[in-house]
């Protein structure tokens, strides 16, 4: 009997039970690396890249996969837009020193992803050896071709010539270049101090010149209002002129109008008595007075005595 009161046989019983739950525990390990080494997933904006013994081989969509357990090796790589910036010295046209902060973003092209990873090994050594390098090349020959001052004024001018350079040096590629921006750009301070002079007087110049137009314009606008007023006097005159004349031939038509008809009524009453012998008669029994005539006009006045005496 061994020490506590423990047999021999009922410590080789526990020992062996012991032994099968911790099998089990192994087992349930070994199951679960298994199944860990079946299945993977990999995450959205990115695809896999199965490696078998080392050697890639395939690519896959973002989702959960299979693979072979302790023969496949699988990394992800990133098709989302990623920025890449560069910090250079370059010259400007006129050979003055200046310092940039270049950056561009870029795509991976993500049916051709399989293809850059087989020729580069992952996005860190494409970067390092293609696209920074050649984003330094198109930036320091883009600065080269513009004057300091055209530089600060119309940096579009500059970044559009970056990006046809860079495109141009990255067309057989499996990448999609997006945009490319001018981060910072640091000139010497005497040429800043200088430009600044020149942009004030530039301003004061401009200032002058709004001021001139301006006066310019209130003159012309003086101009313009005094001839308006002269025409819309001119107008009302004519106006004025015009209905004074409009009314008199009026009235004259009118006046016109009214001979003719008192004519027209004289001479058809001539007619109509002209054409009637009693209505003439008529007309003179209306115009007599009710007195005879004391002497008649003739060659013998002796007929009207003797008409008395009788």
């Amino acid at each position: 009997m061994l020490k506590n009161g423990l047999t021999k046989s009922s410590v080789n019983v526990d020992t062996a039970q012991a032994s099968k739950h911790l099998g089990k525990i192994a087992v349930a390990a070994v199951s679960a690396a298994v199944l860990w080494q079946v299945f993977y997933t990999i995450d959205e904006g990115h695809v896999g890249i199965v490696k078998r013994f080392g050697e890639a081989t395939t690519q896959v969509n973002p989702g959960l996969h299979t693979k072979v357990p302790f023969a496949d090796g699988i990394e992800e790589l990133e098709i989302r837009t990623r920025k890449n910036s560069e910090n250079l010295k370059a010259s400007t046209f006129e050979q003055m020193p200046v310092q940039a902060e270049v950056s561009v973003n870029w795509t991976v092209i993500r049916a051709e992803a399989f293809n850059l990873y087989k020729g580069y090994g992952g996005l860190d050594q494409f970067e390092n050896r293609i696209l920074d390098p050649r984003l330094r090349s198109a930036t320091k020959d883009a600065l080269a071709r513009f004057k300091a001052e055209q530089i600060i004024q119309n940096r579009g001018q500059v970044i559009q010539k970056i990006e046809e350079t860079l495109l141009s040096a990255m067309a057989e590629f499996p990448v999609k270049l997006d945009s490319v921006q001018i981060e910072n750009l640091i000139l010497p301070q005497k040429y800043l101090q200088s430009i600044e002079t020149k942009q004030t007087e530039k301003n004061l110049a401009a200032a002058e010149k709004h001021r001139l137009e301006r006066q310019k314009l209130e003159a012309q606008r003086e101009v313009n209002t005094a001839e308006a007023k002269r025409d819309a006097e001119k107008a009302r005159a004519d106006g004025s002129a015009y209905a004074i004349e409009i009314e008199a031939k009026a009235e004259a038509e009118a006046i016109l109008v009214k001979g003719l008809a008192e004519a027209e009524a004289m001479k058809k009453k001539a007619d109509a008595i002209k054409a009637n012998a009693t209505l003439v008669d008529y007309v003179k029994a209306q115009q007599w007075d009710g007195k005879l005539p004391t002497t008649v006009m003739g060659g013998n006045q002796d007929v009207l005595w003797n008409m008395k005496e009788k």
